[in-house]
């Protein structure tokens, strides 16, 4: 994992990326995870970050944020139910 490979990034490579939480209290307990992950395609790459499309919708991470990213293969293909 590296925090600057991003920059090579091209849309629709699926990816990982640790940021930063944006949402953390003023005041963070020691429990408090520091960091999240975002997983998806990217759709767009700047100097200011990286745009992801996931599934609960498109997430802009800017550059200071991102602690570490990987490329990930695709998704598993949906299983079908049997009954």
């Amino acid at each position: 994992m590296s925090s600057t490979e991003w920059r090579t990034w091209s849309p629709g490579v699926r990816v990982v990326v640790r940021r930063l939480r944006d949402d953390l209290p003023a005041a963070p307990t020691a429990d408090e995870p520091r960091h999240t992950d975002v997983l998806g395609e990217v759709l767009a790459v700047d100097d200011a970050g990286v745009l992801v499309r996931t599934r609960r919708g498109d997430v802009r991470v800017p550059a200071a944020d991102i602690v570490l990213t990987k490329l990930v293969p695709p998704p598993p293909a949906p299983r079908h139910r049997s009954g």
